[in-house]
């Protein structure tokens, strides 16, 4: 199985990573030998994750969240795929 995540760092931006093992990378960000991004931003906090068959799959979420903004991640976190309808500009223009 495969995982994309979203953490919530303390200073209130968000991270988006991929992996194998969630608890391991966790404990690894929470420990400070995560990505440096995270690792100056500590204490941080999930907030939001995925499972999925194939790490490809939760690779293809990652990179597609991480081209997001914060406040559409923040949304697409509190309420799935739901929360993000209508974000989009083409969406916007034709009034869906």
């Amino acid at each position: 199985m495969a995982h994309v995540y979203m953490l919530e760092c303390c200073d209130g931006t968000l991270y988006v990573g991929s992996t194998k093992d969630l608890d391991r990378r966790l404990a690894q960000h929470a420990a400070g030998e995560g990505a440096a991004y995270t690792r100056r931003r500590l204490p941080i906090r999930l907030i939001w994750s995925a499972e999925f068959e194939r790490i490809d799959e939760a690779f293809g979420w990652e990179k597609r969240l991480q081209g997001w903004s914060h406040a559409k991640r923040l949304a697409f976190a509190r309420d799935g795929i739901d929360g993000v309808k209508g974000w989009s500009a083409r969406e916007r223009a034709s009034g869906r």
